[in-house]
């Protein structure tokens, strides 16, 4: 676990724009499984969470174009048991962090994982997001 005061800050980029915080596992589970569509964000401390991640998902929601019905967010190492019910239901794909993901009635449709995100630009991280919105939000 990361101290709360360091993580803080990372937190708040997502939830001053939005997203719901979610830190128990039957809310995730519910958030990801209700009707419409569920941007989820597993975030974390790494630089290519704070230069591609947390800035490419923003971007992508503040673009003009179809959005998720909703968009949430748990903390790799701090919150537990709502991450770990997230992950459970990316599978097949294998836990990374920080990672993306957007369900559709419970589906999921699209994942960016960890390998997906670094190197990549925020904008070319929103490009990907808008198009998988475009596609599956609307």
């Amino acid at each position: 676990m990361y101290p709360e005061d360091l993580i803080a800050p990372m937190r708040a980029e997502l939830t001053n724009d939005g997203f719901e915080e979610i830190r128990d596992a039957e809310e995730m589970k519910a958030a990801i499984q209700g009707e419409g569509t569920t941007l989820v964000v597993i975030n974390s401390v790494c630089g290519c969470a704070a230069g591609s991640c947390r800035p490419g998902v923003r971007m992508a929601l503040s673009s003009p174009g179809a959005k998720p019905t909703r968009a949430v967010t748990a903390f790799a190492g701090n919150d537990k048991s709502s991450v770990d019910m997230a992950r459970g239901l990316m599978m097949p794909f294998p836990p990374s962090s920080p990672s993306i993901a957007l369900f559709k009635d419970g589906e999921l449709v699209h994942m960016i994982e960890r390998h997906h995100i670094e190197g990549r630009s925020a904008q070319a991280l929103a490009s990907n997001l808008t198009a998988a919105f475009e596609e599956f939000c609307s």
